[in-house]
């Protein structure tokens, strides 16, 4: 049916929409959404303020678009929905046990790094840090993790992805050390990092070692959970 037909395309070109935005992108002007999709610029626009109407996206004061705040509603009920936390929050209750560190998953916010889920030690002398919390990418092993495998140039992003790991001694608290690795969705699809903190002194070379082969066999747990491919 010829509205039927009218109304699918119409989703289509919205999806594909969305899906130019990458992570790096803060915002993409009309000509390079226009570019992107392969649509002309007068059905983008047309797009781009109906999806505004929802708050799917949200239009810049230099007139670019960038992804709006309901997709971070809609996020998380697909999270709810797909029950990640079942997976998660068990996953990270056992490696903390098993290194008597705080465990946690953290992903990219913009310039920033958020904490998705967390299991805090149960150590009297403990990192702690809450779900939601902020934190900057470029200090701390769980957000450079985030930049190496998101393709981030320079000599210690090369080297991180060398090892597919890092480590990290009071980089971003001088009393924080911390340990992280990759974790993937949807193929080779960066999800985040895992990673496990604690108090400087507990992050001996040993207890790196140690830890590392316990951090890396969740990690793989959970990006095959999420149908993500470990390296």
């Amino acid at each position: 049916m010829p509205g039927n037909s009218s109304g699918v395309a119409a989703v289509e070109r919205a999806v594909s929409i969305l899906e130019a935005f990458t992570d790096v992108d803060s915002g993409l002007t009309l000509g390079e959404l226009a570019r992107r999709t392969e649509l002309d610029k007068s059905t983008v626009l047309r797009i781009a303020r109906s999806l505004a109407k929802s708050s799917i996206l949200v239009r810049n004061d230099d007139a670019s678009w960038r992804l709006g705040p309901e997709l971070a509603r809609l996020g998380a009920l697909y999270q709810s929905t797909f029950k990640a936390s079942a997976v998660l929050e068990p996953l990270l209750a056992e490696i903390s046990e098993a290194s008597g560190e705080s465990a946690a998953v953290y992903v990219r916010e913009g310039d920033s790094r958020v904490c998705l889920h967390r299991h805090d030690s149960n150590q009297s002398i403990r990192h702690s840090a809450r779900v939601g919390d902020a934190l900057p990418l470029d200090r701390g092993a769980p957000g450079r993790v985030i930049l190496a495998f998101s393709g981030t140039p320079g000599h210690v992003y090369d080297e991180i992805r060398e090892r597919g790991y890092h480590a990290t001694i009071g980089e971003r608290d001088p009393q924080v050390a911390s340990l992280a690795v990759p974790i993937y969705r949807d193929g080779r699809k960066l999800f985040g990092s895992m990673a496990l903190t604690g108090p400087t002194p507990r992050f001996t070379e040993d207890a790196i070692n140690r830890n590392l082969k316990i951090l890396r066999t969740a990690a793989h747990k959970l990006s095959a959970a999420m149908g993500g491919e470990p390296g």
